[in-house]
C-alpha cells in the first residue's frame, strides 16, 4: 500500500507562479502539506484528507473528527487530529492515540511526534515499536524536530517554548516564556533561528544561540498558521483577521502584506517547492495559492456564500440556530457534499446512522434513534454527550425552548422542500 503513495507523490501536481484552487472539501481547510514535488495534502474539518492531482482529489478517509494537520516524509503521508489520532496513509492505519486533539504534529527519519491539548507530546516510531509521552504541564500546540531528529521543539498554552531531549525524554531547557498561548513555531537549523506566533498576534523570531529577538508584530491576532519557503528566504505569517504576512528573512523585513480572505482567519500555510506559490486555507471549503509576487492581484477566500457566514439580519431565528449550530457540519441537499456530518435532507421519520456512504459512529450507528421533533428537540436541550454518549456530534446545547422550537420548524420546512433541478 505505501507502493500506491509513492506513485501518487509522483503524479503531476499542480503549476506553481499561477493562482489557483483546489475545491472538494465539505469544510474549512485546517492544515496543509507540499510534497518534495509539489503534491498537496489538505486536512479539513469535513473528517478529511485530500492528496490532489493537478485539480483532482484521492480522499482519504477514516477520521472521525475535524483533521487539523497532515505531513510528507519519505513519500509517506501522515495526519493527525480531533479524533486524538495520528495515522499513516493510504492504509488509515492509526499510529498514536492521544487523550485530547492534535494540533501539531512533526516527523524526524524514525519518528513521528504529536502536540495534543492533554497535555503531552507523543513520540511514535515509524517502525510501529513501543511509543514514549513527554509531559508538557499543559496543552500544547505544535512542534518540530532538529534536523538530526536528536532535539525537539515545542510550544503551548502556557507560552513557555521549549528544548527536548528526544533520547531521554527530558527537557533541555526554556528557550522563552510569553505571556500568551503560543500557537506555531518553524525551526531554520541551518541558520540558527526559529520563529513562532501567539494568541495575542506577537510574531517573532529568536536567534538560537544569542537568544536576541526580532519582532514582526501587528495589530492583529491570533497567529494561527507559519510557514517558510524551502530556500528559507520567506516565512509567510497568517492570523486571524485574515492577513498574510511574508518576510523577507534575507533583508528581515516584512515584504507583503496581503488581506487574503473576505471574512475569516487563516488557518493553514505552505509554500509550494520553489517558494514562488503560497497556498493558504481559511473557513472557506476551498485551498487557494497565490503567487507570492502577486498576491493582491487575484480572488479572495471565502468567496462563495455560507450560511454561517450570512449576516443575522438577514435570516429568522430558526435558520440562525441552524447557521450557528449545525450549518458548518450538515448540508440540507440531498447529495450533502462532503461535510463533517450527514446531509439533513428529508431527516424527520429517519432512523439514526443509517444514510448510506457516511462513516458513523459505532454507537450511532447502533441507536434505535428516530429523528423526529421530540428526539431532535432532546438532543439540542440535553446536549449530544448525553443524549447520544459516544457520537461524533459536537458538544453544545441550545437552551432555549423557543430557540429549539425555531430550529425544528426551520429543519422541517428546509429539508422537505423540493430541490430545484
Amino acid at each position: 500500500m505505501r507502493a500506491l503513495a509513492l506513485v501518487l507523490l509522483l503524479w503531476p501536481a499542480c503549476a506553481a507562479a499561477d493562482f489557483f484552487t483546489l475545491k472538494g472539501h465539505g469544510g474549512p481547510i485546517m492544515g496543509i502539506a507540499v510534497g518534495p514535488d509539489g503534491q498537496i495534502a489538505t486536512a479539513s474539518f469535513d473528517n478529511s484528507v485530500g492528496l490532489w492531482t493537478g485539480r483532482a482529489p484521492h480522499w482519504f478517509e477514516g477520521h472521525e473528527a475535524a483533521v487539523n494537520t497532515v505531513a510528507f516524509h519519505g513519500g509517506v503521508l501522515y495526519s493527525a487530529g480531533d479524533d486524538f489520532t495520528l495515522r499513516r496513509w493510504p492504509e488509515g492505519t492509526v499510529l498514536g492515540r492521544h487523550k485530547g486533539k492534535i494540533t501539531g504534529l512533526a516527523l524526524s527519519d524514525t519518528l513521528a511526534a504529536t502536540a495534543s491539548w492533554d497535555g503531552t507530546i507523543g513520540l511514535w516510531p515509524l517502525d510501529s515499536s513501543a511509543p514514549r509521552s513527554l509531559d508538557a504541564g499543559s496543552g500544547v500546540n505544535a512542534v518540530a524536530f532538529s534536523p538530526d531528529g536528536a532535539q525537539l521543539y515545542s510550544a503551548g498554552m502556557d507560552g513557555v517554548l521549549r528544548l527536548w531531549d528526544v533520547a531521554s525524554g527530558s527537557e533541555l531547557r526554556q528557550i522563552t516564556r510569553h505571556g500568551f498561548g503560543i500557537n506555531e513555531i518553524v525551526l531554520n537549523a541551518p541558520d540558527g533561528w526559529l520563529a513562532y506566533g501567539a494568541v495575542d498576534g506577537v510574531t517573532r523570531v529568536i536567534d538560537l544561540a544569542t537568544g536576541a529577538e526580532r519582532d514582526f508584530t501587528l495589530d492583529r491576532r491570533p497567529v494561527l498558521a507559519l510557514a517558510l519557503s524551502p530556500d528559507r528566504s520567506q516565512l509567510a505569517v497568517g492570523d486571524g483577521e485574515g492577513y498574510i504576512m511574508v518576510i523577507d528573512t534575507d533583508s528581515w523585513r516584512i515584504a507583503r502584506d496581503f488581506r487574503a480572505t473576505l471574512r475569516g482567519p487563516v488557518w493553514a500555510l505552505a509554500f509550494s517547492p520553489d517558494g514562488a506559490n503560497i497556498h493558504a486555507g481559511g473557513i472557506d471549503d476551498t485551498m487557494y495559492s497565490w503567487p507570492v509576487a502577486s498576491l493582491s492581484e487575484h480572488g479572495k477566500m471565502a468567496s462563495g456564500e455560507r450560511s454561517f457566514l450570512k449576516s443575522p439580519e438577514d435570516m429568522d431565528n430558526g435558520e440562525r440556530q441552524f447557521a450557528r449550530k449545525c450549518s458548518i457540519c450538515h448540508a440540507l441537499t440531498s447529495d450533502g457534499g462532503r461535510r463533517a456530518g450527514p446531509t439533513l435532507y428529508q431527516i424527520f421519520g429517519r432512523r439514526a446512522g443509517t444514510l448510506p456512504g457516511y462513516l458513523y459512529s459505532d454507537t450511532l450507528a447502533g441507536s434505535e434513534i428516530v429523528w423526529t421533533e421530540d428526539s431532535i428537540n432532546s438532543l439540542f436541550d440535553l446536549g449530544p454527550d448525553h443524549y447520544i454518549p459516544g457520537s461524533k456530534m459536537p458538544m453544545q446545547r441550545i437552551t432555549g425552548a423557543q430557540d429549539r422550537a425555531d430550529l425544528i420548524a426551520y429543519l422541517r420546512r428546509a429539508t422537505l422542500e423540493k430541490e430545484q433541478p
